[in-house]
């Protein structure tokens, strides 16, 4: 659930300590996706309150994420003409750092998107990072032992 973490540093932790992989990719995915409604409906205003506080660490947090939802926002943009849903499915299933669940919906929430549109691109990149992650992370421990 935790940003920046999600289902990239998950499913390898689940790999290491040889937890079924399945059931790891599945609470993996449940996991990522719970706070996403949340951060759609609820975060783009939130960071804008923060970011007006006088308490220094947290103006420059939200601030932070602001900016982090504003260029992952740009980036979508330039990235699609009209296949913005696509270009956000695959900004958030590559399992790059910044490119995941947490940075998408809020990018998708600054661009004004559609929620159920925006939910449903989010979860199938979310599956498809989880995909990946599984057969990377499962594949090496795989290898070693």
């Amino acid at each position: 659930m935790l940003p920046l973490i999600e289902l990239r540093g998950a499913i390898p932790i689940a790999a290491g300590m040889d937890l079924p992989e399945i059931p790891s990719l599945i609470i993996a995915m449940i996991g990522n996706l719970i706070p996403m409604p949340f951060v759609f409906l609820f975060a783009q205003d939130l960071l804008k309150r923060g970011a007006e506080c006088k308490i220094t660490w947290l103006k420059k947090f939200c601030d932070f994420c602001i900016n982090k939802g504003e260029k992952g926002g740009k980036k979508l943009q330039e990235k699609s003409d009209k296949g913005i849903y696509y270009a956000l499915l695959f900004f958030v299933g590559i399992p790059i750092p910044g490119t995941g669940a947490w940075t998408g919906t809020l990018a998708a929430s600054f661009l004004g998107l559609d929620f159920k549109k925006s939910m449903i691109a989010v979860a199938s990149g979310t599956l498809m990072a989880g995909l990946i992650m599984l057969a990377v992370s499962f594949g090496v421990f795989n290898l070693f032992s």
